[in-house]
């Protein structure tokens, strides 16, 4: 079972930043093409991008990169600097439409074959960050087979919307909640708006929290210091665990009995609840198997 709890965006035209990267405790390192780097530094981050993929692969991690849109004619010679056999799978930002990806499906294909890259095995995650992606995102979703997570990207989508950002987040409640939905139509994973207020770890914990009950797998980080919460709140608790495992002994003896219910702690327990159970041990066992 691949993790994906936590991503973190680095700055592909800062070095620094990259070296920093090979410490960093997320399930993936996003090294960021698009909205960090300004427009005279984009050759650099590029170049840059190529060198650090490899580097950071070298390190144990997983890496991905967020190439610019389709509509600014930087994507393929993005794409054609960096994919590679070291590359986990790209970012694609400011998707529209079902054409978007496989647009972008076809060119990672094209570049794989001339990359000497197995078909195929360069994963996305599509963003749904404006009201015509967020309208079409289980479809989105299913558009090519490389598609492993949806996210939704909260300051591009109030922007479409023409309506304030806001700490509280209110005014992205509803769209916000709509993803999740749509990434487990598409079985695929769902990465819950990166949170800007890094220096504050109790608002962090408590929106991170709020994304893991609407349904999301994961969350982006901005920030480093952002890691540990965003993997504790996204990983089954000790609590949690060990109730499952308590659900999971009752369950057993019921159905020995040859009962398909039982009542404990005062709740029902049927085949839905045994199901969430089995699938927070396995969850469990990746994490602890991944070693964080």
């Amino acid at each position: 079972m691949e993790l994906f709890r936590s991503f973190i965006f680095v700055p592909g035209n800062r070095a620094n930043m990259l070296e920093r990267a090979r410490n960093f405790n997320s399930d993936v390192i996003m090294v960021d093409l698009e909205d960090s780097v300004p427009p005279g530094e984009k050759e650099t981050a590029r170049e840059m991008a190529k060198e650090w993929v490899p580097a950071l692969k070298k390190e144990g991690k997983r890496v991905m990169v967020r190439v610019n849109s389709l509509d600014t004619g930087l994507t393929r010679q993005e794409l054609e600097a960096v994919v590679s056999p070291d590359l986990y799978g790209i970012s694609l930002g400011k998707v529209e439409s079902t054409w978007n990806m496989r647009d972008a499906d076809r060119m990672l294909s094209s570049i794989e074959h001339l990359a000497g890259v197995e078909p195929g095995s360069i994963k996305m995650v599509a963003w749904a960050e404006t009201a015509s992606a967020l309208v079409d995102a289980r479809d989105i979703a299913t558009a090519s087979k490389r598609v492993v997570a949806l996210a939704f990207g909260a300051e591009d989508f109030t922007n479409d919307m023409g309506i304030e950002r806001t700490d509280t987040g209110e005014e992205v409640r509803v769209p916000r909640s709509l993803v999740p939905v749509a990434a487990r139509a598409a079985n695929v994973a769902s990465l819950d708006s990166p949170f800007v207020l890094f220096q504050d770890p109790d608002a962090l914990r408590a929106d991170a929290q709020r994304a893991r009950q609407m349904g999301y797998t994961g969350k982006f980080a901005i920030h480093p210091a952002q890691l540990d919460i965003i993997n504790e709140t996204f990983s089954p608790s000790a609590e949690e665990i060990a109730y499952a495992r308590q659900i999971m002994a009752a369950w057993e003896e019921a159905e020995a009995a040859g009962r398909g219910s039982l009542a404990m702690d005062g709740r029902m327990v049927d085949v839905p609840v045994v199901k969430r159970a089995q699938n927070l041990l396995a969850f469990a066992d990746a994490v602890e198997a991944q070693g964080r």
